[in-house]
């Protein structure tokens, strides 16, 4: 929309030297009072986001009567020459940021509804809302209605930001969310109340706890494994390592009391009970020294750490101390002091001596037969077959089971006599070095 037109121009150069806005300023008066739909703020707004509407100046200047009038006007008295078409208020910029502040010396706020008054008669006005700045419709500054009282929010509950920088002010920030100390717990939501059960849905929920019968089943099966499992690994300990232990004990006994004997004359040459001790065996080789007891009975004398003697029905042999004959022996490859489990690793020539009372024997391994049925005795025999000799003599077999940790076959290892040195004269060479 344009203004009117005014009237002739009563200048010196007359009223057609300008035309119809001849007057001075008449032009630019009219040319700002056009409405700009792109620029121009909304009704009762303001394009700077720190203007106050509560500091504008409520008297209006008069209407300019020529060009430099008119645009000091619009300008505004009290802004300085090519300042922004706007009212900074840094008061208002302050209490936006850092909250309301008390009234200083010397600093006055306007009163939005009436007049600007000398600065005497001005009161503080209240503290702006935390909206104020932006845009709010209005039909007139000096006619606005106060809007119905709000609830006042949370915020403004808490207490005014803690002075100094930015990270207190953050952390005070924080803390206004969390629960006050004064809030009792009974204003907390509390959980809702169970509901009670019937007598049916009680009994329904008790059979729905109890295990089912396979449930029951398995864990019975799986406790029955778990205790075969744990006596299977104790009855493993005790076979690799107990017995050892026991046999080795029992058996060094055995070695004392037949040496003790030996130098006390107590011991004659005769014919042995069974289980019976009355030599000791050497082999240097497998640092193996064990004694001999007569027999080759599992429990008195092959568990206790011994080495049998074949001695007794159809299976007996030679004595050490006979012209000829073969003088047979077993013992426990595994377990139970296992005194032959290295004799598979002997090779020929290698010493294995037998101590006596009267003198130590002394063999020389020649032969060994790595597998053989339980059943073939003919290994023990006056001239073992398989041993490679082929007339009378005097002969020394050792016979253990394999493989390790089984029974099903057997190991043999036959030697034969190189030396018979009487106790008066020392003890041979492979026991020396």
């Amino acid at each position: 929309m344009t203004a009117g037109r005014p009237g002739p121009a009563a200048g010196p150069e007359g009223p057609d030297a300008h035309g119809a806005y001849g007057t001075d300023g008449a032009f630019v008066a009219a040319v700002d009072g056009l409405a700009d739909p792109l620029n121009d703020p909304l009704p009762g707004g303001h394009t700077s986001p720190w203007f106050r509407s509560d500091t504008v100046p409520a008297a209006e200047p008069a209407a300019p009567s020529s060009y430099a009038d008119g645009y000091a006007a619009h300008q505004g008295p009290q802004q300085p020459q090519g300042a922004p078409n706007e009212w900074y208020d840094p008061a208002g910029y302050q209490r936006d940021w850092y909250g309301p502040q008390e009234p200083s010396a010397g600093m006055v706020a306007a009163d939005p509804v009436s007049p600007v008054a000398p600065a005497e008669e001005r009161t503080p006005a209240p503290a702006p809302d935390i909206q104020d700045f932006h845009a709010e419709p209005r039909t007139e500054v000096l006619a606005r209605i106060p809007a119905e009282p709000e609830p006042e929010p949370e915020a403004a509950l808490d207490p005014a930001p803690a002075p100094g920088g930015r990270a207190e002010r953050r952390r005070a920030a924080k803390g206004r969310g969390r629960r006050r100390p004064g809030t009792a717990p009974e204003q907390q939501a509390a959980p809702a109340a169970a509901v009670p059960m019937s007598r049916v849905e009680a009994r329904r929920a008790a059979r729905a706890a109890k295990d089912s019968p396979a449930v029951i089943a398995s864990r019975a099966v799986g406790e029955v494994f778990i205790s075969l499992g744990v006596l299977m690994l104790l009855f493993v300990t005790y076979q690799l390592w107990w017995t050892n232990i026991r046999a080795d004990q029992i058996a060094g006994k055995e070695t004392n009391r037949i040496q003790d004997e030996w130098a006390n004359g107590d011991r004659k040459p005769g014919v042995f009970a069974p289980g019976e001790g009355f030599a000791i065996m050497h082999i240097p080789k497998l640092d193996v020294v064990a004694p001999i007891a007569e027999g080759i009975d599992k429990e008195k004398v092959l568990d206790r750490g011994m080495i049998g003697h074949y001695g007794e029905g159809k299976l007996k042999t030679a004595m050490p101390s006979d012209k000829q004959g073969n003088f047979s022996v077993a013992g426990h490859r595994n377990t139970h002091g296992e005194p032959f489990r290295y004799i598979n690793k002997l090779k020929p020539g290698d010493p294995i001596v037998v101590e006596t009372r009267d003198a130590y024997y002394t063999y020389e391994m020649a032969q060994i037969l790595p597998q053989t049925s339980p059943s073939n005795i003919s290994v023990i025999e006056p001239i073992p077959v398989g041993s490679g000799f082929t007339k009378p003599g005097r002969y020394l077999t050792l016979t253990t089971c394999t493989p390790e940790f089984t029974s099903t076959y057997r190991l043999i290892v036959w030697g034969k006599m190189v030396d018979e040195r009487p106790r008066s004269e020392g003890k041979p060479d492979a026991l020396v070095g």
